[in-house]
């Protein structure tokens, strides 16, 4: 037995809650992640695990167990990492995961000047509006858009987006103009709302001006969970839609789309990169986060607010359908 290769494989079925997906994270076969755990057991004289059909359990003695070795293990890789070469050009897989829009718009046309600096990381990115538990799938940091509550993670703030309520030019000749956020409700206008993944509820869009907080929820035909549909939806002139500013800016430019009720605002999302609190972030997370910060600090995309005729922005309580 690989003392080091099966104690890999105890911390990702406790990470992952069972064998099936602790194998996915690892490329293994489960039935060879399985005799590794077992293997353990039988080295340690010790029941590490409650298995049943559903799920894997952790005991008193397996607890104690997966804080040492995820230690040790990070103690690894940060020794490995630190070695003269890994000093120079970090290597190694990482696991990261953004929002559709951030993805396409900001990190992914970017990507050649990471990988310019820094050409022996590989980059495994998933892209989705969807929230990811980073222990459980096992993703070393994230880009998310609003306030961080989960106090367990480190979130570095790196940024701020705005945003603009908008529509079609056609869908305003037909509706008519909005004055007032409370016309969103009304039966001559329809928006398009956004839903939360976790719980399915309608994030009403909030308004300010001069000290006055609205928050409406409009009458919707469609209501989405990611942000890209949702501005496909108001390309398509199924209603009102609320968007960054950053992802509107050139259909605003192109005509497809006009910005409305200028003169109301609210205030901006925080843009964070979040991840676990490891005592050793290893240093091609470091570099990764470092790198990212520098971006988003220089983008003129994040920190103009957009081209628009009058200063004005306007957002919804749902900062998850753009992270």
């Amino acid at each position: 037995m690989d003392k080091l290769v099966a104690m890999q494989a105890f911390v990702r079925v406790v990470e992952a809650g069972t064998f099936t997906k602790a194998a996915d994270l690892l490329n293994m076969p489960k039935p060879s992640v399985t005799r590794l755990v077992q293997s353990l057991e039988a080295h340690l004289d010790t029941k590490l695990l409650n298995r049943t059909t559903r799920r894997v359990t952790v005991t008193a003695d397996g607890a104690a167990y997966y804080d040492r070795a995820l230690r040790l293990l990070n103690d690894i890789e940060e020794l490995e990492s630190n070695m003269t070469r890994a000093k120079v050009n970090p290597r190694g897989r990482l696991r990261i995961d953004v929002g559709s829009p951030v993805g396409q718009l900001l990190l992914i046309p970017a990507l050649p000047d990471f990988y310019a600096k820094y050409p022996d990381i590989q980059i495994d990115l998933g892209v989705s509006d969807r929230p990811v538990d980073l222990i459980s799938e096992n993703v070393d940091c994230v880009l998310r858009a609003g306030e961080i509550t989960d106090q367990s993670l480190v979130a570095r703030r790196i940024g701020e987006f705005h945003s603009v309520i908008c529509a079609t030019p056609a869908y305003l000749k037909r509706h008519g103009m909005p004055r007032h956020p409370r016309d969103l409700e009304s039966d001559g206008h329809t928006v398009v709302n956004y839903f939360s993944h976790r719980t399915g509820r309608i994030y009403p869009y909030t308004f300010i001006k001069d000290g006055e907080r609205i928050e409406v929820v409009g009458r919707h035909m469609l209501s989405v969970n990611d942000s890209n549909a949702g501005l496909a939806a108001g390309l398509a002139g199924l209603g009102i839609i609320w968007t960054t500013s950053f992802m509107a800016q050139s259909h605003i430019h192109a005509g497809q789309l006009q910005p409305i009720l200028l003169d109301w605002c609210a205030d901006s999302l925080p843009i964070h990169v979040v991840y676990p609190p490891n005592r050793h972030l290893s240093t091609k997370v470091r570099v990764f986060v470092d790198w990212v910060a520098e971006l988003f600090a220089r983008s003129d995309l994040i920190h103009r607010k957009c081209s628009l005729p009058k200063a004005g922005v306007a957002a919804p309580a749902a900062a998850e359908a753009v992270a």
